[in-house]
């Protein structure tokens, strides 16, 4: 009995360590695609109020989706006391993502140029994004994250479509 009672908190700790609330993998994945997100919302900014009806509709669009987006990985990280920004420099490390150049230059662009650049820019960004979201997925088992990552997948595929229609209506190609 001595023994037994010993040996009780090294066979049932008092003190259970919880489960992490999100892997490594599911923080990194949170953090860049807050950042990558975050840069969309700039594009989003930086589009001229002039440009096609059409081309603000799914702007606007694209600024609500990805908000919600920002915040749900946001309140995860915060749950899992991480970092809400990736360790490594964004704009080196992430697929699709704008140069300072570009952002300038769709700052400056204006009417059907402004509209075009935009969709280009926009397009080649969630092709970014779409790619970032498939390797999540690929790397995660199951859970929140890996739902989110493959909703992202779904929203951006339509919205790439919905791009590229807007770039031929537009007599415009996406970017190479």
């Amino acid at each position: 009995m001595v023994i037994g009672a010993a040996l009780r908190p090294v066979v049932l700790p008092e003190h259970a360590t919880a489960a992490p609330i999100l892997t490594d993998t599911e923080i990194g994945f949170a953090q860049d695609m807050t950042a990558h997100h975050q840069q969309a919302l700039i594009l989003v900014q930086r589009l001229d109020p002039g440009a096609d009806p059409a081309v603000l509709r799914l702007a606007q669009q694209i600024d609500q989706s990805q908000r919600m987006e920002i915040g749900m990985m946001l309140g995860w990280l915060r749950l899992a006391n991480a970092s809400p920004m990736p360790d490594h420099p964004m704009a080196a490390t992430m697929p699709g993502m704008a140069s300072p150049a570009e952002l300038d230059a769709l700052a400056a662009a204006r009417g059907h140029d402004a509209s075009v650049l935009f969709l280009q820019l926009m397009y080649r960004h969630h092709l970014g994004g779409i790619t970032m979201a498939r390797t999540a997925d690929r790397q995660i088992a199951s859970g929140a994250v890996k739902e989110q990552a493959r909703a992202m997948i779904a929203e951006q595929s339509e919205d790439c479509g919905l791009i590229l229609y807007l770039l031929d209506q537009l007599g415009a190609q996406p970017l190479p």
